[in-house]
């Protein structure tokens, strides 16, 4: 049965690339944007762009709804043309959508995109092309739906290892919430120091955040968001996987997508601890610059990026810590909609007391399908 769906499958996009290559050779593809998508797209995706019956089209593959604007403003222009000129499985999806290849050009194409803009009002969504690529501590300003463990590997001294599994929601057109629970595994000494060792468990602060977007502009692919995070204090302070107290922590992120692929990020924002005596009050300010850089044939991004952190102690006065975190992010599938990013944490002072850590998260975008989907 699979097989003579897929002989079926393949024999209809045959068809349909049969006949617009006729129709094409026979009359000139029209300049205009709606008449391009009438041409090339419609006899599937319907007139209206919700997509034509699956006794029309002959095939019962859920068809996407160009009028949705949680849709249509995921993913970058780039993807959408890859899609289109290479077919669904280029990006992970179903070979019912066929690869046009040279019958449409890229501008074609982009006329074509531009038309599915107009089917609803989005204005009010950032674009698929402001979400940028995860850095390993600073924060995203794109709102998004996913599944991330993030964890830090400690080798000096004692070894520790610390995650946090964080998921985020996103709520309509700007908004995100986002719940944090971290946990982790060390190494304690039994007895007298240089003795035995045993690993330990335990859980973190549990934390809880909102952002939304304050400002996006897609001419300039830039992005400001507001956000907060209420950090409860649910882990053992002694143990080291907690602050001992309530702590707040508003902050502003910045994203600016630029030429040729290259990016910036940084987010700025405060620590306030709701109990002095156990935590004093920090600022914080963390950017990451970088490139995604397209190889094989469909384009798939690695992105190798630099992260600067700097953290304030705004009560003692004492010197600012400053960190570089050299990393790369990996897409693991072809989708892309799971990726990994790798990279280390170096401190570039206090040394005597601050040692490196290695960073490694693993995403799942969940808005676009199952975590085992488009490999």
């Amino acid at each position: 049965m699979n097989e003579f769906r897929l002989a079926r499958n393949g024999l209809l996009s045959l068809l349909l690339l049969g006949g617009f290559a006729y129709a094409t050779s026979q009359h000139p593809l029209p300049v205009d944007n709606r008449a391009l998508y009438t041409m090339s797209c419609a006899a599937c995706h319907g007139h209206q762009g919700r997509g034509a019956p699956a006794g029309m089209v002959g095939f019962d593959v859920p068809l996407p709804d160009f009028t949705d604007c949680n849709f249509v403003t995921r993913e970058p222009t780039a993807d959408w043309i890859i899609v289109v000129q290479e077919g669904g499985p280029a990006r992970g999806f179903s070979e019912i959508m066929p690869a046009f290849g040279d019958a449409l050009t890229v501008e074609q194409i982009t006329s074509i995109l531009a038309y599915i803009k107009t089917f609803s009002d989005c204005d009010e969504w950032p674009r698929g092309e402001m979400n940028l690529p995860r850095a390993l501590y600073t924060s995203k300003a794109f709102p998004e739906d996913e599944l991330v463990l993030s964890s830090d590997i400690s080798t000096d001294g004692l070894n520790k290892l610390s995650n946090k599994m964080i998921y985020g929601k996103r709520i309509g057109a700007r908004s995100q919430i986002e719940v944090t629970l971290p946990f982790g595994w060390q190494q304690i000494e039994k007895g007298d120091p240089g003795g035995e060792r045993e690993w330990t468990s335990e859980l973190g602060d549990l934390a809880l955040g909102v952002k939304h977007v304050l400002f996006h502009n897609f001419d300039t692919k830039s992005i400001i968001t507001v956000a907060g995070e209420i950090v409860l204090p649910t882990g053992d302070e002694d143990a080291g996987f907690g602050d001992g107290t309530t702590v707040f922590e508003p902050y502003l992120a910045y994203g600016q997508l630029f030429p040729a692929d290259f990016f910036f990020q940084c987010q700025g924002g405060f620590k306030l601890p709701f109990e002095d005596q156990d935590f004093n009050k920090e600022a914080f300010f963390k950017m990451a610059a970088g490139k995604t850089i397209s190889v094989g044939r469909y384009g798939r991004g690695l992105s190798p990026m630099v992260e600067i952190l700097g953290a304030q102690d705004l009560e003692t006065g004492d010197t600012p810590s400053w960190d570089i975190v050299p990393q790369i992010q990996i897409p693991l599938n072809t989708r892309q909609h799971v990726r990994l990013g790798v990279g280390a944490r170096i401190p570039l002072n206090d040394r005597d007391f601050r040692s490196p850590v290695y960073g490694i998260y693993l995403l799942w975008d969940t808005f676009d399908g199952g975590f085992f989907d488009g490999w």
